[in-house]
């Protein structure tokens, strides 16, 4: 688990429930880290930007759409965030 001062400690889990809170059209429960976000709802850049800001507003990491278009699944993305910690 990772934390970083003035930013809660970041688990899989809670990082799942953070992109289901932050998106209307997903059902809570339904992502898992095998989930193909792209498949879940309409992505577009603007879904893209929403999770930039929320990555950076959560867990005080800068991720961009380069690092978006090379996750596939939940557990990339989430792989990727963890990185830049």
């Amino acid at each position: 688990m990772l934390h970083l001062p003035n930013y809660p400690a970041m688990t899989l889990e809670d990082f799942i429930k953070n992109i289901e809170a932050e998106f209307e059209d997903i059902v809570p429960g339904k992502l898992t880290p095998e989930t193909n976000f792209r498949e879940v709802f309409d992505w577009n850049s603007i879904n893209a930007l929403i999770l930039i800001a929320m990555v950076k507003t959560e867990y005080g990491a800068a991720i961009n759409a380069e690092d978006i278009q090379k996750s596939k699944t939940i557990n990339d993305l989430y792989e990727t965030v963890k990185s830049k910690l």
